[in-house]
């Protein structure tokens, strides 16, 4: 062996395991194939934890802010979570500190000690899923986000327990990989995505594995059929090999205005708003 090829080892070495890596990560970013039909949602801006303005009495995820969104055709983004006693109700947070005083967690309480809270000081109550779906009755599209802070199969099983019977428009999404994995193989007939965001830079959080979901590189096994993402890290790379490359639907969070509105209409699809109404003025 001459000289030359003997340094040459090195580098082949190194471009044969670049392209390795490489085509490992296009293959664990996979969306699902021949996506599901989403025409039933489309064509509609929807409204982040309903049309919500604590300042005028309409805390967020509230029956008062979902019914306004209804009134005003507003597709809906809602959260679902299980309290102490299994029963599904829409709230955000894991804790009640922020929206209701109470420094507990959802799911430590049963749906009777959560009914007696308040939702910002108002007299608005934290809702159950089933009298949220009976209210809104299929007359606005839904996109109902599964909370998990770790993997719990009866979260999505017990919304899936009352959507199954619904009869409106509605998908599925969630940070939680593993709830599109439950949906995957108990109703692949549901079309769901995977929420996201930059974790680097959003929540400035640097471990492995939020790296990985920031990544998307468990879409492999959750085969998601849109990707919603903070519109402000659109250019993030596994964002635009999905939506780009891959044609996962690109949905955009959270816009607070009609000039972020604007900014990112090229790249996403659909859009969940807050703080403004899209339609006002149109």
């Amino acid at each position: 062996m001459n000289i030359f090829s003997f340094l040459l080892l090195p580098v082949l070495f190194a471009a044969a395991l670049f392209f390795l890596l490489a085509a490992l990560y296009f293959l664990l970013l996979i969306p699902r194939f021949r996506s599901l039909d989403c025409g039933a949602l489309m064509g509609y801006y929807y409204a982040h934890r309903g049309l919500h303005n604590l300042n005028e009495g309409v805390p967020e995820n509230s029956m008062k802010a979902f019914r306004l969104a209804v009134e005003k055709g507003y597709g809906i983004e809602l959260d679902v979570q299980l309290s102490a006693d299994g029963v599904p109700v829409v709230f955000h947070d894991n804790t009640l500190a922020r929206m209701c005083g109470v420094n507990r967690r959802v799911r430590e309480l049963t749906l009777a000690e959560l009914k007696a809270l308040s939702l910002g000081g108002t007299k608005e109550q934290i809702p159950t899923f089933q009298e949220f779906l009976e209210m809104v009755d299929g007359r606005v599209p839904l996109i109902v986000e599964i909370k998990m802070e770790k993997w719990d199969a009866r979260i999505p099983a017990a919304a899936n327990e009352l959507l199954k019977e619904y009869k409106g428009p509605y998908c599925i999404e969630s940070f939680h990989p593993g709830a599109l994995v439950w949906y995957r193989k108990h109703r692949p007939d549901v079309f769901r995505g995977q929420l996201c965001t930059n974790f680097n830079k959003e929540h400035l959080n640097h471990s492995l594995p939020y790296f990985l979901l920031g990544k998307m590189l468990t879409n492999i096994a959750a085969r998601p059929d849109f990707i919603a993402y903070n519109w402000k890290y659109r250019n993030d790379l596994s964002r635009r090999i999905c939506c780009d490359l891959y044609h996962a639907l690109p949905v955009a969070w959270t816009i607070r205005s009609r000039q972020e509105l604007d900014e990112c209409r090229k790249d996403f699809q659909l859009f969940i708003f807050e703080g403004f109404e899209p339609d006002a003025g149109e």
